[in-house]
């Protein structure tokens, strides 16, 4: 039984009991949903209605089935780089578009199957510097692809470019400049970075993406764009119904290393980011309740698959739209019911609004993703974390920039490894901790041997999960050689999950011997004597 008394309550009794806080906590979601969703789907090089598709998806059909209360389902800036390079290599243009959505759709039926094999621990093999690396790096893409969009330059300028060489054009695409469209995208993206610091609250009430579309829009009509700038200056999204209908091409499987490298990155990328999100908004959540994260990847992955056939992006839970959720009051699944009711509502009703809109615009609020991803503080925090997490992190980074996803998490991961075998870590223990669980009057003990680093995780997590609320449990990791941070991180969830419900304890005890290899306190420890 939870500590927390008054749990909303699930299904038409919440729809009852919540619905005014529900309905508009969905509004302003759907306010920060609409120009984002558009913005993701230009970027990743699909018509920019199909965003919209999948947030309506996301919030029309998955809201029933989904694992978790709080989380907003929808297109995420995160995939951008994935959904564009399988547009990119599968020909460009519709057909690209049509035989990416086949690998999409494959991906969904397979995040079908992560839930159904209760995969949704998935998350605690990948080590964390590994993964906050690979959003680094896709937030350094997206900057990379958003600023010439912000700077209005004809895109054949960036046709087939890489992200390095796209840093690498940065300043010829200054001397090709749009200064009336650059204006309107410079302004845009200085109301996005400096509404955070807004002190009026009254203001910030109102969503930063909905502030730039207020003053966008306008400058555009002001300075007539529809004739007097190229057609790539705005957004253009065409007729719902005229669109919605099976657009999936599975020819691309005829390639079939290309298609399976798509599949396995849409699959195994969105997972991870859902997964993510679930378990951040799990801490958020006022009434602490915990999302069962296998029913969540089901949800997500039927989501995909009928996104896909339809023409629709990947959606994962998306972390910013559900912080927004849970911070406008959210308390049920209605919330996000509601965003994707009035995306539709908007997008039958008032779509000729939508193709208002500048692109640089759109650009503005995607480069604060980037940036949001790649901040320097990310930096900074894993370099305080240990020195060998910031090597990770970097490694990750670099070659996710150089290659691709899948090469740079696969770098992350095996440096991990090498790191973990230099600091004593034995070979034995890399995929199995020995864990021994002992009971005693209401006392349990949790013996763990060797090591416990993030390869051998899974089975110690398991060896936890079975051990009943209510009681103290002690961790001893006196007989480790090694522990490492996404562990000792992994450790602290755990108690604090524990203690949250029915009065349990958790000592972790053993570590007197180990040495931090930071000041920081999850730092990674090995043992020394």
């Amino acid at each position: 039984m939870s500590q927390y008394k008054n749990i909303p309550a699930d299904g038409l009794a919440g729809l009852k009991e919540y619905f005014k806080t529900d309905a508009i906590s969905g509004f302003i979601v759907f306010l920060l949903a609409l120009p984002l969703s558009l913005g993701i789907a230009k970027a990743s090089e699909f018509p920019p209605l199909m965003g919209l598709i999948t947030a309506i998806i996301g919030g029309l059909v998955v809201s029933f089935l989904m694992g978790s209360r709080l989380t907003i389902k929808g297109p995420a800036a995160g995939l951008i780089v994935i959904v564009a390079g399988a547009v990119a290599e599968f020909g460009g243009g519709e057909q690209g578009w049509h035989l990416a959505l086949g690998a999409i759709v494959v991906a969904g039926v397979i995040q079908i199957l992560f839930g159904l094999l209760k995969f949704g621990k998935l998350v605690d093999f990948f080590p964390l510097s590994a993964i906050h690396g690979m959003l680094a790096a896709i937030g350094l893409i997206i900057i990379a692809k958003q600023i010439p969009v912000l700077l209005d330059v004809d895109p054949a300028m960036t046709k087939g470019v890489g992200p390095l060489g796209l840093f690498a054009k940065i300043p010829e695409f200054f001397t090709h400049l749009d200064p009336k469209a650059t204006g309107i995208g410079v302004i845009s993206l200085a109301i996005m970075l400096g509404w955070p610091y807004l002190k009026n609250k009254y203001i910030k009430m109102i969503p930063a993406p909905l502030m730039v579309l207020f003053v966008a829009i306008p400058a555009e009509l002001m300075m007539d764009f529809q004739t007097t700038e190229p057609t790539y200056a705005l957004v253009h999204i065409g007729n719902l119904l005229d669109n919605v209908k099976v657009n999936v091409d599975f020819g691309g499987m005829a390639q079939t290393g290309l298609f399976i490298k798509y599949v396995i990155m849409f699959a195994l990328v969105g997972t991870l980011e859902s997964l993510l999100t679930v378990k951040a908004i799990d801490l958020m959540d006022p009434f602490k309740r915990k999302s069962n994260a296998n029913k969540d990847l089901i949800a997500v992955g039927v989501g995909n698959t009928i996104a896909g056939i339809f023409g629709g992006l990947p959606m994962i839970s998306e972390v910013a739209r559900s912080s927004a959720n849970v911070a406008n009051g959210a308390k049920t699944r209605w919330a996000n019911f509601y965003h994707g009711f009035f995306i539709l509502a908007f997008v039958l009703l008032a779509s000729h609004l939508i193709e208002l809109i500048p692109n640089t615009a759109l650009a503005a609020m995607l480069i604060t993703v980037g940036i949001r991803l790649a901040h320097p503080k990310e930096f900074m925090h894993t370099f305080h974390i240990g020195k060998e997490q910031l090597s990770i992190f970097l490694i990750t980074i670099f070659f996710t920039l150089y290659e691709d996803l899948l090469v740079g998490i696969a770098a992350g991961i095996l440096l991990k490894m090498i790191v973990h075998m230099i600091n004593g870590t034995p070979l034995s223990s890399f995929f199995k901790a020995p864990t021994v669980v002992s009971f005693e009057g209401d006392e349990y003990l949790v013996e763990i041997n060797k090591a416990a680093v993030f390869t051998n995780f899974l089975g110690i997590k398991r060896k936890l999960e079975e051990i009943p609320t209510g009681f103290n449990v002690t961790i001893d990791l006196k007989k480790t050689k090694m522990v490492d941070h996404s562990v000792m991180e992994s450790l602290e969830h755990f108690k604090h999950d524990y203690e949250a419900v029915d009065g349990g304890k958790v000592k972790i005890i053993g570590l007197e011997s180990h040495q931090p290899l930071s000041e920081h306190k999850l730092a990674a420890r090995k043992k020394i004597a």
